[in-house]
């Protein structure tokens, strides 16, 4: 059995590696460099600046803990970029060991889809190559969605992707777009230093999050002298010599030294044959899938961001491991009622399931319960009180129907909710269950009492 992924990001590599474990002859296709977006320009390079942006601020308060440093703590962008060069460059070698071991072939160019059975890499040297194969997974992913109106140019007019090589920090940053990507980069600038206003077209940041966690971000935003204007477009941009100014749809204009765009991204499935062979797509280019991940085309399979919908690298890993055991002659399928998500603002938010207003939307009896990071030990001892617990349970059942936090580790507590829904475990086995203190997960327990009003550490209502 011969598999060929084309891609070989954390959707792709991850196929790759399971159809190796399963037995097939693997080869993978890769234009740019293993990892994908997600270690190349996403998830990686990001969490190493917001590394950087974490020990900055807390060098800045160190008086706080009762520490003394003289002199000025400041940020080099040259070494920042640097250190994040160095882990990147970590994980592509990693990446590139686990391929070879598992004796995966890599052809480093561009693949064309010829037929179900025969796909063409342009190599990177030139050179052209035909390859013959039994099943074809695609994971080329996407990129930055780019329109007319912001035509980027990586000096005054920035994707995401400029946004982690910058050699200078901006005096001044506006940022088009207050969802994850937007919201991530503004916290980064402001703590170098960076004078950040977003402009949002929605009426609230972070859109897609409970709207109780929107309103927390957006208070820690302010907090943080960061200037969030809702219900507002970008109509033009005009770029000068050392500044852009935005000229919004209300008639107002904002001056900056540069503008990053965070408005989405599009799929990558242009040019590598899909329309010759039939493969379905749909308006965006977003190639059709079922639970098996496969296209409507035998044999052919897609995974990740190409498919459109939720777009995130643990996602796509899985969808890849679903797509090369259905591509051995498995039989496994994709669900998507479980997926946690983790935004790495400051604090951090984490989701899983279904927001309160989804609950309302879906006509279920529900309950809530609440608890404040600020009633945790942990929390004060680490100085870090902002934020909030929350999870909604089915009234009737008392099943799990989605949970929310803010907060430090946010993105690591989550999962504790997540293995329970997986699980179809309950509010009360959460509650119920013995949690080490003092803990920041004792947070989850006493948001799970809550639900039924018997946290301990609440007031009583």
């Amino acid at each position: 059995m011969k598999v060929t992924v084309i891609g070989a990001g954390p959707g792709g590599y991850v196929a790759a590696i399971r159809a190796a474990q399963r037995g097939a002859e693997v080869t993978v296709i890769e234009e740019g460099e293993v990892g994908g977006t997600c270690l190349n320009w996403g998830c990686i390079p990001t969490k190493t600046l917001i590394a950087s942006a974490e020990v900055l601020h807390k060098a800045k308060n160190a008086e706080d803990f009762g520490l003394e440093l003289s002199g000025t703590v400041l940020p080099n962008i040259r070494k920042i970029m640097e250190r994040k060069k160095k882990v990147v460059d970590t994980q592509i070698k990693g990446i590139r060991g686990l391929l070879k071991s598992w004796g995966i072939k890599l052809l480093e160019g561009r693949g064309v889809i010829i037929n179900q059975k025969k796909i063409k890499v342009m190599l990177k040297d030139g050179a052209a190559q035909e390859i013959d194969t039994d099943k074809i997974i695609i994971a080329t992913g996407s990129k930055p969605a780019q329109i007319p109106v912001f035509p980027f140019d990586g000096k005054r007019i920035l994707s995401s992707d400029h946004a982690i090589n910058l050699d200078v920090i901006p005096q001044s940053l506006l940022i088009v777009g207050a969802g994850v990507i937007g919201c991530e980069f503004a916290f980064i600038y402001r703590e170098f230093g960076s004078e950040v206003t977003m402009v949002e077209m929605m009426p609230r940041a972070v859109s897609t999050e409970d709207e109780e966690i929107s309103a927390l971000l957006e208070r820690e935003l302010k907090k943080n002298k960061i200037k969030l204007i809702t219900n507002t477009g970008v109509q033009k941009v005009d770029v000068k010599e050392d500044s852009v100014t935005a000229t919004l749809s209300d008639g107002k204009t904002i001056d900056a030294e540069k503008v990053l765009v965070s408005i989405g991204r599009s799929v990558n499935s242009k040019n590598i044959g899909l329309e010759s062979i039939g493969v379905n797509t749909g308006k965006r280019g977003e190639i059709f899938v079922n639970e098996k991940m496969q296209t409507n085309i035998d044999g052919i399979y897609a995974i990740g961001d190409v498919v459109g919908g939720i777009m995130l690298a643990h996602l796509a890993s899985k969808q890849g491991l679903v797509a090369a055991e259905n591509a051995t002659g498995g039989n496994a399928a994709i669900k998507y009622d479980v997926v946690p998500a983790a935004i790495f603002t400051s604090p951090e938010i984490a989701s899983v399931g279904l927001r309160e207003h989804q609950v309302k939307e879906k006509n279920i009896k529900y309950k809530v319960g609440r608890f404040q990071f600020r009633a945790l030990g942990k929390a004060h001892a680490m100085g870090e009180i902002s934020g909030l617990f929350k999870i909604i349970s089915d009234e009737e059942t008392d099943k799990i129907l989605g949970a929310h936090i803010i907060g430090p580790h946010a993105s690591d507590l989550i999962h504790e909710v997540a293995v329970a829904m997986e699980g179809g475990l309950t509010v009360n086995a959460i509650a119920h269950t013995i949690h080490a203190h003092p803990t920041l997960a004792e947070g989850v327990m006493e948001t799970a009492e809550d639900v039924h009003g018997m946290a301990v550490h609440c007031p009583k209502k």
